[in-house]
């Protein structure tokens, strides 16, 4: 699968989301935002996740963070030791083996999710 819809990516991307929060609270990280109040920034970046990997279905997870990392350079993000969108720093804004195990993790998971919510069962 190549093509979907905005509302489908969006429906996808929800999932994704929040499963995100519930590896944060798991791991005791900052936990984002519900997706109801989740920024527009975070919820975009998240859909675009969905549509890469829909187009990339067997790239690496460490593509999928190359991606996110030059989507967020793109949009003005820089590395920082606090994660703020106002400031539009992050503190992943690293290469991937430079990530913490928990951050790859993190990372699996969100294709883990994707792929399992649009690739055909067998």
């Amino acid at each position: 699968m190549t093509k979907i819809s905005d509302a489908a990516a969006t429906k996808i991307a929800l999932v994704m989301h929040e499963s995100v929060r519930a590896w944060q609270k798991a791991n005791e990280q900052a936990i984002a935002p519900a997706w109801g109040r989740a920024p527009k920034w975070m919820k975009d970046s998240s859909i675009e996740a969905v549509k890469w990997r829909l187009v990339n279905p067997d790239a690496s997870v460490s593509a999928q963070h190359d991606r996110w990392m030059n989507e967020k350079k793109t949009d003005g993000w820089k590395y920082g030791r606090a994660k703020s969108g106002v400031k539009k720093t992050h503190p992943m804004m690293v290469p991937y083996g430079d990530l913490p195990e928990v951050e790859r993790r993190k990372d699996a998971l969100v294709n883990a999710v994707i792929d399992a919510l649009t690739k055909p069962m067998r």
